[in-house]
């Protein structure tokens, strides 16, 4: 039996696929569950990554560019991103939807595209970003 590779690479570029098949479908529970996935893995430290890297007993690197910084926080940084994206994923979607803010529908499918660009390509901004804060 083969087992499933993940690394936060791939769970990237799937994830910025799920939010562009499901805005573009308008399943916007679809979405709502994206983020109470991302902030239960932002918060608990548990990642499917990492859970599916046990599973099959290998260990990857998450395959994304990153900088070598001076840890200020003893937060890991693909923590923050998971609860920074929901948030903001969350946020938007709520003010076009429920109050009707219709200039903010472009920020849900720049992030969709900007996190499969950032798991096809390797750099993720944000991730750069908050390791150069000092999370680790």
């Amino acid at each position: 039996m083969r087992s499933i590779i993940m690394n936060e690479r791939t769970y990237l570029f799937l994830a910025g696929v799920y939010i562009l098949v499901a805005l573009y479908f308008d399943f916007e529970y679809m979405i709502y569950g994206l983020v109470v996935l991302l902030m239960l893995e932002g918060l608990s430290g548990m990642r499917l990554t990492t859970s599916f890297q046990k599973a099959g007993h290998i260990s990857l690197d998450h395959g994304l560019f990153s900088l070598n910084s001076r840890h200020r926080f003893n937060v890991d940084a693909l923590s923050v991103w998971r609860v920074v994206m929901a948030s903001v994923l969350a946020s938007s979607l709520i003010l076009v939807h429920e109050y009707e803010i219709e200039m903010l529908w472009f920020i849900p499918w720049f992030m969709g595209f900007a996190i499969m660009g950032a798991g096809a390509s390797g750099v993720c901004p944000m991730h750069l970003g908050l390791r150069w804060a000092g999370f680790k």
